[in-house]
């Protein structure tokens, strides 16, 4: 994937009614509220999460630029851990895109656990609003180094995350890499890609079929390191979660050349999520994916 800022000024010019247009158009400095879902289903008892990870620096990359984030590191304020899970795909080149990447890692959790109260107590707007800005700080730490140190100018990441909180997951992603979710056979992308094949698929300017080859897929508008994140990302998703959901956090190097038709196929079908993700990357790497692969499965019992 490419930074390139002349490209996402360009874009707006292309389409300068797309904030009027596009009701989460991230590039907008308007503020939406939570999408709560409503009515609230009354809670269904979950023994418990389990999850695998696997991250590799692939086929043609000399550094793995990707890192990511699993329960263990981050406690609130009163001690207790949170479910959160992390993965960021760094950009800007072998020290820089490493760095930025490690630093939404860090920051974020730590953001996190600063501003959640206990689970017991959890309040999805203060939830949402949380996550917005914990992922804001991050991004304005990462341009602050970026301006500051050469060594790490013009760096940046994508990042997406899935929080755990009761029997709700918060789900958001800046860039390209994704989320899924796999229920009762179907397989649901939870977030969507910021580059400028997708932004024009959207606008229309280009039938969606079009946008898995379009010579901006890999251009991204919008990622940590950019300014137009401002106050953290626009769209926060609150789904319920319930016994038998999965969940994959994946960045391009997997999503980018293994077909959804196979994701969920591992995702229904094995139950070990170590395994699951060994496989994903596995095919991944088999199908000569030319980017660092990270794959983080997760299984609600």
């Amino acid at each position: 994937m490419v930074l390139v800022s002349w490209l996402r000024n360009l874009w707006k010019s292309w389409w300068p009614d797309r904030r009027t247009t596009t009701v989460h158009d991230p590039l907008s400095t308007v503020e939406h509220a939570p999408h709560l879902p409503s009515p609230r289903a009354p809670a269904v008892p979950i023994k418990g999460i389990r999850y695998g990870v696997i991250s590799e620096v692939g086929n043609v990359r000399e550094h793995n630029e990707d890192n990511y984030y699993v329960p263990g590191g981050a406690h609130m304020a009163n001690g207790s851990p949170i479910d959160l899970f992390v993965v960021a795909d760094g950009m800007g080149g072998q020290q820089a895109g490493e760095k930025a990447s490690e630093m939404a890692v860090e920051i974020i959790p730590e953001q996190l656990s600063n501003r959640l109260g206990p689970p017991e107590a959890d309040d999805e707007r203060a939830t949402w609003g949380a996550i917005r800005e914990s992922v804001a700080v991050a991004n304005r730490e990462i341009l602050s180094l970026s301006s500051i140190d050469t060594e790490f100018s013009n760096m940046g990441t994508t990042v997406v995350l899935a929080l755990f909180r009761r029997d709700r997951v918060y789900v958001t992603g800046i860039g390209d890499s994704r989320a899924y979710r796999f229920r009762h056979g179907k397989l649901e992308q939870l977030t969507k890609d910021h580059s400028l094949a997708d932004a024009l698929g959207e606008a229309g300017t280009i039938a969606r079929d079009e946008v898995p080859t379009h010579k901006f897929k890999n251009v991204l508008y919008l990622y940590l390191g950019s300014k137009d994140v401002g106050d953290g990302p626009q769209e926060v998703k609150i789904l319920d979660i319930r016994p038998g959901d999965r969940f994959l956090l994946a960045s391009d190097g997997l999503t980018g050349v293994v077909k959804d038709a196979y994701l969920a196929e591992v995702l229904r079908s094995v139950d070990d999520p170590q395994r699951a993700a060994r496989m994903l990357v596995d095919r991944a790497l088999e199908n000569l994916s030319k980017d660092n692969v990270t794959c983080l499965v997760i299984h609600v019992d």
